[in-house]
């Protein structure tokens, strides 16, 4: 019987696990990367990195203060303008994009704001975003205007823009840190960086749609190539310009509330950070709540940029200013921190989630320490390290690893009759990773595993790449670090995996339960990643399990809208043959409907592993270790070294994931002739 790929490279993995953990007890260099084959990486980043900003602080100095300028103009603009004036201002804009709900959605959003009592800090956080957005627009266009007109370099740009968006925001931080010092500025010039990636990509792919009639109609008439470039196919790609243009948004407000760990700043995502480290939950919800409506006024107005609009009477919007004015006449001795009407509900907040916690803490730490005791730690440091008598109630034996080995062999027997050999092979290896446990697993074998993953997924080449990656890794000293990181992330994508694609595939199922579902998704998307951090620690406190909450909220969005699009995408025509042959409605989803989905399915998963990867750094702020706690420390410390070397080994394990996944989802694809 020859073997597939499949069941060749699980064999491979398999022998390699195998004569690991036997050779483990005469040869421990197996399991943990041998110290010998590390370099100082870590010190010579971080001596590199200070030598080479070192020649540009006195530059980057002066344009962090020249950048403190506008910055400051922005937030005496907005701080010190009527509060009338400033929703006013809005809801007018509101009108125009989107007619009365639009209107009524920015007044409600910013009358939020002045009754939670943090109008100031809001301002002050609107006047980053003000400032940053315009400089990544410009960095996006720039970036994403010399990938189309340079073919040469749009590869490298398209890297770049990868690893941009894989690197940790964090890890932003720490050079910024020492390049333009401490403050506000630094906050402002992350949040730029950060947001300009998306706004590229969308650039450059706008620019690639632009229809070849346009461009031949361009050149018929005479233009320069700057006209038209500039007069053409910039206006013929405005559609999808805007679009990066909303996500160059809610990136940038994502990024200021981050930067609030460094920037000492009176705006909101210091109010979160300072009332979150004094257990202030209740204040720390409310000012949560006023991000979440700020990213959702933001994404809302922003969308509607890249749809076709309404003309709505000016004149209405003229009138809702001028409304504005007067209102700021007779309110102009009324200082908006005096509003403050949720004080009394944030209080009760506290009081209420002091009160449950109390009353209920046995049923809370139940249900941590038997996610605990039960799944993440097993899962960490393995069933023969977990398993003790005051979790588990018995000490685990040789005899219980014999046992969990003949399990899985007999399994694999079973399977491998049926002639499912890759899965019988895959059984005995998740076995061994059960007893083991992932940050303890052998580096022969991860480096095995993966390289043969690859090699299914992509070829040779792909292979190559991720053992290459993660042999940098190792090198680095920062082996069990990422396999700690991987664990975390791996136990969170999986619980996303199943949790998302049964609510997709009830989403796929019922259009009541997607009418229920896609305002929650909604919500959840546009959230910053520093506000999923409140409700997990108003009821489970510092933790591992808060932070495995923490990344399954933000990460499970993707794999519930992907999972549920790839279902009731299938053509129908598909689903008439089923039908016709007589199908049943299972039949159809499981015969026709879910291979159908599968590509679609697994970008989504690749989305969730991405997002996993994102948060994991957030959640270092409440208890997480591996690379994500590496990376917070060095910003702490300004350990520039630390925190490149954590971030970059951070984004290798985020790309490595990502082009397995889409190697698996192009192969699906190409089976189904798509």
């Amino acid at each position: 019987m020859s073997l597939s790929r499949g069941s060749i490279a699980a064999l491979m993995s398999l022998t390699v696990l195998v004569l690991c953990l036997l050779l483990a007890p005469i040869a421990p260099w197996l399991v943990k990367w041998p110290a010998a084959l590390t370099v100082p990486m870590t010190e010579w980043v971080g001596a590199g990195m200070s030598a080479f900003l070192a020649l540009f602080k006195p530059l980057a100095r002066g344009f962090s203060w020249a950048m403190s300028y506008p910055m400051n103009a922005a937030g005496y603009v907005l701080g010190q303008s009527p509060w009338p004036l400033v929703i006013g201002l809005v809801t007018a804009i509101g009108w125009v994009l989107g007619g009365l709900r639009m209107a009524l959605l920015g007044a409600a959003g910013l009358g939020f704001v002045l009754l939670s009592g943090y109008w100031h800090q809001s301002m002050n956080t609107l006047a980053l975003v003000v400032v940053s957005v315009p400089l990544a627009m410009i960095m996006g266009l720039a970036i994403g205007i010399l990938a189309f007109e340079v073919p040469r370099l749009r590869g490298a740009v398209q890297a770049v823009l990868d690893v941009m968006q894989t690197v940790p925001t964090f890890a932003y931080l720490t050079p910024l840190l020492v390049l333009f010092g401490f403050g506000p500025v630094v906050g402002l010039i992350a949040s730029a960086i950060y947001a300009a990636p998306p706004m590229a990509r969308n650039v450059l792919l706008g620019l690639e749609r632009v229809d070849a009639e346009i461009r031949e109609a361009a050149v018929m008439s005479g233009g320069t190539r700057r006209q038209q470039l500039f007069l053409v196919e910039i206006p013929a790609a405005a559609t999808q310009i805007m679009v990066g243009v909303n996500q160059c948004l809610m990136a940038a407000l994502s990024m200021v509330i981050i930067a609030a760990v460094i920037g000492g700043f009176d705006d909101i995502g210091w109010e979160v950070l300072l009332t979150m480290r004094k257990a202030q939950f209740g204040p720390a919800f409310l000012a949560g709540l006023v991000i979440v409506v700020f990213a959702i006024l933001i994404d809302r107005m922003s969308a509607k940029l890249a749809e076709p609009r309404q003309r709505h009477d000016r004149r209405v919007s003229w009138g809702i200013l001028l409304l504005g004015g007067l209102m700021s006449v007779v309110f102009f001795s009324q200082d908006p921190a005096t509003f403050g009407a949720f004080d009394s509900l944030a209080e009760a907040v506290d009081r209420g989630v002091g009160r449950f916690t109390a009353n209920h803490g046995a049923t809370l730490d139940g249900i941590k320490n038997g996610a605990m005791f039960y799944g993440l730690l097993p899962l960490r440091i393995g069933l023969d390290d977990a398993v003790l008598p005051f979790t588990w109630g018995f000490k685990w034996t040789a005899v219980h690893s014999a046992i969990v080995y003949g399990v899985a062999g007999l399994l694999a027997v079973f399977l491998v009759l049926r002639g499912r050999v890759t899965a019988g092979i895959v059984a005995m290896i998740v076995a061994g990773i059960l007893v083991t446990g992932i940050s303890q697993l052998p580096w022969p074998f991860v480096l095995v595993g993966v390289g043969a993953i690859g090699w299914i997924s992509g070829g040779w080449k792909l292979s190559r790449l991720c053992v290459i990656l993660l042999v940098l890794i190792g090198v680095s000293g920062l082996w069990e670090r990422a396999l700690l990181s991987l664990y975390l992330s791996g136990a969170s994508v999986f619980a996303c995996a199943v949790v998302g694609g049964a609510l997709g595939l009830w989403g796929a199922l019922s259009k009541t339960a997607w009418a229920v579902l896609r305002p929650v998704c909604d919500i959840l998307q546009t959230i910053p990643l520093f506000v999923f951090l409140i409700p997990v620690l108003m009821f489970f406190q510092i933790g591992e399990f808060s932070a495995f909450l923490a990344i399954c909220m933000y990460a499970v969005v993707p794999m519930i809208r992907y999972t549920r699009h790839g279902l009731v995408t299938t053509p129908p025509d598909l689903i008439e043959a089923a039908e016709s042959a007589g199908a049943t409605r299972m039949q159809i989803l499981r015969e026709v409907r879910a291979p159908y989905a599968a590509p679609t399915i697994l970008l989504g998963l690749n989305q969730t592993i991405l997002y996993a990867f994102a948060m994991l750094v957030i959640a270092a702020l409440i208890g997480t270790t591996g690379l994500g706690q590496s990376i917070y420390l060095a910003l702490g410390q300004a350990d520039v070294g630390l925190g490149l070397t954590a971030g970059a080994a951070m984004a290798i394990l985020a790309l490595v994931a990502d082009r397995l996944v889409q190697g698996f989802a192009e192969e699906r694809r190409r089976a189904l002739g798509l």
